[in-house]
């Protein structure tokens, strides 16, 4: 019998549109979101059996009861949304219908970092001191007591995005008129050491496949400087040490936060003494290509893969990682429009066969906000079997590559 799955935002973020085509290989989907009709990509079109545009996918209130309105009492078989502002309103719809899936309070401690940590750490699990604030003077108040260094979030935020490291009351007072934008916040002790994730497959809360990556810088100080190229390395050997604390802690926080069935995507430290530590946990996919990453690291589709689990119940057997594999993202130096691509030719003589992909905005193209999207300007994608032959050919890209702006 053919199965209908309810899909929030099917064309943004841009890599919404594959998932929504990986979903109509198992089934009918039904789409709502706020890109116009007209406007939806032509394979997103194609894959959609019905449409619902509404003014804002943030507006969850009006969405949810618009969603209700144009389904008329037909219960889809799974509601699924995969961009991070959307999980909680997919939940509060399942709930609404009547449809299996992750419940609100499950959901929320996905979204929620104070609830998040604590739930966390109520499991026994190593996580970082974590207070919620609303006001100004509950920010300086934490500090007071805590101490520094500190990180200054979103409560709900996605990725590193309005995320502050504070040192001291000077720093405080520098970030305050941003904060009064955010909202509530999470003031959280700060973790030093290098940053990793850890992303899964989960059916019925058991992952089904397991990747780990290292952000190289961690993603703070890559998103506040212009000048770095920042790496994302994926793992193949998940046994080895540097990384196996992060998987067992992974699978420990996802039993802690009861995970049903959907993607997963977590953020861990290792401290100096070896130890991992909780940073936070997604239940959607990653950002920042990192799916295509797991792409080229397994040889698989998991666009596919994650439209299989949440429509079958299974993924493909046999998946496991075969290459050791980064992506480079890159920056152009000035602003405006790319004016010249350099160092393109002699990146690909030293290491064509390792190149999985390449992709740099042309001459003429405008440059995008690098503060906005870990994106940039354009990357590149290599792989090698050991972890030494990838980080070189991963540094050759950083270092040899460049995008020139004016």
């Amino acid at each position: 019998m053919t199965r209908d799955v309810l899909f929030l935002n099917p064309a943004y973020p841009p890599e919404m549109r594959a998932f929504t085509v990986g979903l109509a290989r198992f089934g009918r989907v039904w789409g709502v979101g706020d890109t116009p009709a007209a406007a939806l990509p032509p394979e997103v079109r194609d894959a959609l059996a019905g449409y619902l545009n509404v003014p804002s996918m943030l507006d969850e209130e009006g969405t949810l009861r618009r969603t209700l309105a144009w389904l008329n009492g037909r219960r889809p078989d799974a509601i699924e949304g995969n961009w991070e502002p959307v999980t909680l309103l997919a939940a509060r719809l399942r709930e609404a219908l009547g449809v299996p899936g992750m419940s609100v309070d499950t959901v929320l401690g996905f979204r929620d970092k104070p609830l998040m940590r604590a739930r966390v750490a109520a499991a026994g699990l190593r996580t970082p001191a974590t207070q919620r604030a609303v006001t100004i003077d509950e920010v300086r108040a934490i500090a007071a007591a805590e101490g520094y260094p500190l990180i200054v979030k979103p409560v709900a935020g996605a990725g590193s995005a309005n995320t502050w490291r504070v040192d001291d009351d000077a720093g405080l007072t520098a970030i305050l008129p941003q904060l009064a934008r955010v909202g509530e916040v999470s003031v959280e002790r700060f973790v030093d050491g290098p940053e990793y994730t850890y992303e899964t497959i989960c059916v019925d809360g058991v992952p089904q496949v397991e990747s780990v990556c290292r952000y190289h810088p961690n993603t703070l100080i890559a998103r506040q400087n212009r000048w770095i190229s920042p790496v994302i390395v994926s793992h193949r050997d998940l046994t080895d040490p540097e990384v196996r604390g992060g998987v067992r802690l992974g699978r420990a926080v996802l039993r802690a936060l009861g995970m049903g069935t959907g993607f997963t995507h977590m953020e861990w430290f290792r401290d100096r003494d070896g130890h991992a530590i909780f940073g936070e946990v997604a239940c959607r996919a990653p950002g920042a290509n990192m799916v295509d990453l797991m792409n080229y690291t397994f040889d698989a589709d998991f666009f596919v893969e994650w439209a299989r689990a949440v429509m079958t119940g299974r993924v493909t057997e046999g998946l496991s990682p075969k290459w050791n594999a980064a992506i480079v993202f890159k920056r152009a130096q000035g602003e405006g429009r790319i004016r010249a691509v350099r160092g393109v030719e002699g990146f690909l003589a030293r290491n064509r066969s390792h190149v999985a992909r390449l992709d740099l905005l042309p001459v003429g193209a405008p440059t995008r906000d690098w503060k906005a999207t870990f994106l940039s300007d354009g990357n590149a994608v290599v792989r090698d079997s050991t972890m030494g032959g990838v980080l070189h050919r991963a540094w050759d890209a950083a270092t040899n590559l460049e995008l020139w702006a004016r």
